[in-house]
């Protein structure tokens, strides 16, 4: 194989491509001494927060590596290691960039007044996050196959068949590896999702109730005291968090198509699908993710090269689609080129319709699909389309009305996305199997350096927007920052479909591995196709998993909407607090103690990031060793369906009541704007929807994921010794 050397240069280039970039935003000028103080107080606030996470982080992660290296086997462990140090990594680099940037940002929009070079620099500062995440994700699969698969001779012949460990265990190596893999990009992901989301969350809602309801404070007013913790949790949670979460989202969708295959592969044997076939359908969704990453990098250099426009939205979707363009052009010629060897009855074998085109055009449907349920997650978001725009009008009605259609809205919006995913199913299927499922979610985030670069420079936006405030730079600044936040929060639509489309067929794919992985070791390499395990909905297990699994995403979510909810009261309190005890604050001509608001957030989300990573993990688990596998299938079904849903409907509803919200201030409802009436019942309906969008829907995506990548690992143990 080659290629798999050749273009293993390829995540290689990305990081030196970020590295690049990371200097050249480190590099501008940081503008007045007011801003380069704020911007410190972020920074420091921000860097305190990911390293007191990451030491929590740590000790977990050595526990869990210990815990896999035991019960299976050591590379297992490894693998979970070096899965959870790219994962933690990129975040780390994300938080660091977004702190460096959007003082920069913000001194570009004072000194230029130019919104075309502003975006550039904010965009710059994006890339770092996008090419980091997909370049260590891909730079980490690469010495998986490199190390485990190729010098432990893991993807030998001779060890694609089941093995038995110590525990009466069995399973395929390299898919135990990639699994181990997989998980660790999984939980560092869930701790970060979580714990950025409750940060900045409850700095957020605490700024907003306070200061814009009660007080009528312009947002990111430097008298309020929560909003170096706002900016810090932008930096926290919709950068660093975002990073760790699609960074997950890519791993598990090219861990889903490698474990299937070898599965198939041992399902079918040798004679029916032979080794050299299993190898090239193996490595093909690693150099079809490079091809991807090679796109991304060309999108993103439209941006940074390009002469500066007045029009951020439309560069920004050219970025995109040039990428996503380039991605389906270069990987169908990896396809015709590279899978043709396969003969045509393998193909038949393992449900290739379209011969060494299947796979292509099943990841090209995934693509359309992303689009398309980004598109329609841009519709129903968007203020310059009818649902957020009555939505808007719907706020001279009060909090509770707006609340109410805002909850409509959210619920009338999952069913064109699901549809959507239904027909990505059922066409992927038909046209290369399980494995085309697979690959559609592999093509929705096959370009994710793009997607993950547009979704980064809004929050970087956002965050200069706010230091622009607090310094009292000039109006204009603030409105090309708040053009640039705008823009960013409607492009970022488009990665949350990819990003909750990708894991309901993720989770698809994985859970089709689970069901094969209890055929059993056979004959010859040949698997026990008789042992493996069919779920009949009316078996009693099957159907009390689906329905406590559909119950368990309700659960999760209340869990993290509490956490905010408390983390919030209390930092509400703390702002009331300071401007009635603090002589002169009001006024302007005393400084509030921010220190304490940010001490708030911390401590809110670092004493609640626990749970929710255990709840992921330890479900399936002791269900498995108390009611068995049918039980833990029917648990998988149940959280896939109602987590997807709950996922769309939380993140449209929130993101139609802040973008309602910004169009009352920007004058788009008749007769209202700041501080009226209207705008106050919208900033009370956004923030309802701040932790239903920042913190609960991206983490669904997460806890469907582990929830089938642990599944898989332990279903070798419990599917043995279970005591019902």
């Amino acid at each position: 194989m080659g290629s798999l050397w050749i273009l293993a240069i390829v995540p290689v280039i990305a990081l030196i491509f970020a590295s690049v970039n990371f200097r050249q935003v480190v590099v501008l000028d940081e503008g007045t001494e007011k801003m380069q103080h704020i911007a410190k107080a972020i920074r420091i606030g921000a860097s305190a927060f990911v390293n007191h996470e990451l030491k929590v982080l740590t000790i977990y992660g050595i526990f869990i590596a210990l815990a896999l290296g035991i019960v299976v086997e050591w590379y297992v462990g490894a693998a979970f290691v070096m899965g959870a140090f790219m994962s933690a990594l990129a975040g780390y680099i994300g938080m660091k960039i977004a702190t460096y940037a959007n003082v920069r940002v913000s001194n570009k929009a004072r000194t230029e007044k130019s919104i075309g070079k502003t975006l550039k620099v904010a965009f710059q500062g994006g890339s770092v996050m996008g090419l980091s995440v997909s370049g260590l994700a891909l730079l980490g699969l690469f010495l998986v196959y490199i190390i485990f698969g190729n010098w432990l001779g893991q993807l030998s012949a001779e060890n694609l068949v089941i093995k038995v460990n110590w525990l009466g265990i069995n399973y395929i190596p390299f898919t135990m590896t990639v699994s181990g893999y997989a998980l660790g990009c999984s939980i560092i992901a869930m701790f970060d999702r979580v714990g950025g989301g409750i940060y900045t969350k409850a700095a957020d809602m605490g700024a907003d109730l306070v200061g814009k309801t009660e007080l009528a404070l312009p947002e990111d007013d430097a008298r309020n005291p929560a909003t170096i913790a706002d900016n810090v949790g932008d930096d926290v949670g919709d950068v660093a968090g975002l990073g760790a979460d699609l960074l997950e989202s890519y791993v598990g969708a090219v861990i889903s198509s490698i474990v299937l295959i070898l599965y198939t592969h041992f399902l079918l044997g040798p004679q029916n699908f032979s080794y050299d076939s299993t190898m090239r359908l193996t490595y093909y969704p690693i150099l079809f993710i490079s091809l991807g990453l090679i796109s991304s990098m060309i999108g993103i250099l439209y941006i940074i090269l390009k002469k500066p426009s007045n029009d951020p939205h439309r560069d920004l979707n050219i970025s995109l689609m040039t990428s996503a363009f380039l991605t389906v052009i270069l990987t169908f010629f990896l396809s015709f080129f590279y899978l043709r060897g396969i003969s045509i009855t393998e193909f038949q074998n393992i449900g290739f319709r379209l011969g060494y085109f299947s796979p292509w055009l099943a990841a090209f449907i995934g693509i359309v699909d992303g689009i398309f349920m980004g598109l329609i997650a841009e519709y129903y978001t968007n203020d310059a389309y009818h649902p957020t725009k009555e939505l808007s009008e719907f706020a001279k009605g009060g909090s509770a009305i707006v609340i109410t259609k805002g909850l409509a809205l959210g619920m009338e919006s999952v069913l064109l996305p699901v549809f959507l995913l239904m027909l990505g199913i059922l066409v992927s299927f038909e046209i290369a199997g399980l494995y085309g499922v697979a690959m559609a979610a592999l093509g929705m985030l096959s370009f994710v350096a793009t997607t993950v670069s547009v979704d980064s420079y809004g929050p970087i936006a956002d965050n200069a927007g706010g230091i622009s405030e607090m310094a009292k730079l000039p109006p204009e600044v603030r409105e090309i920052t708040d053009k640039l936040d705008s823009v960013g929060n409607t492009t970022a639509a488009i990665g949350k479909g990819f990003a909750i489309g990708s894991a309901a067929l993720a989770a698809l794919a994985l859970f089709a591995s689970f069901i094969y992985s209890q055929a059993g070791p056979g004959d010859g390499g040949v698997g026990h196709l008789e042992n493996i395990l069919i779920l009949n909905m009316i078996d009693s297990r099957t159907i009390a998993g689906a329905i406590f699994g559909a119950a368990l995403p309700f659960f999760f979510s209340s869990f993290l909407i509490n956490a905010v909810v408390n983390a919030a009261n209390k930092m509400v309190d703390e702002v009331r607090r300071q401007f009635r005890e603090i002589p002169g604050l009001m006024e302007g001509t005393t400084d509030p103690d921010y220190e304490r608001c940010i001490r708030i957030s911390s401590e809110g989300s670092l004493s609640q990031i626990k749970f929710p990573a255990l709840i992921a993990t330890l479900t399936p688990i002791i269900s498995g060793f108390l009611l068995g596998p049918n039980f833990v299938g029917g648990l998988l079904i149940g959280t896939t369906l109602s987590g997807v849903m709950l996922a769309i409907f939380t993140a449209n509803s929130g993101g139609a009541w802040d973008n309602a919200k910004k169009r009352i201030e920007a004058g788009g409802v008749e007769g209202e704007g700041k501080g009226t009436d209207a705008h106050k019942a919208a900033v009370v309906g956004d923030t309802v929807g701040d932790p239903l969008k920042d913190t609960v829907g991206p983490s669904l995506d997460i806890l469907i994921k582990i929830m089938a990548v642990t599944s898989l690992i332990t279903v070798s143990i419990f599917k043995v010794y279970h005591l019902f």
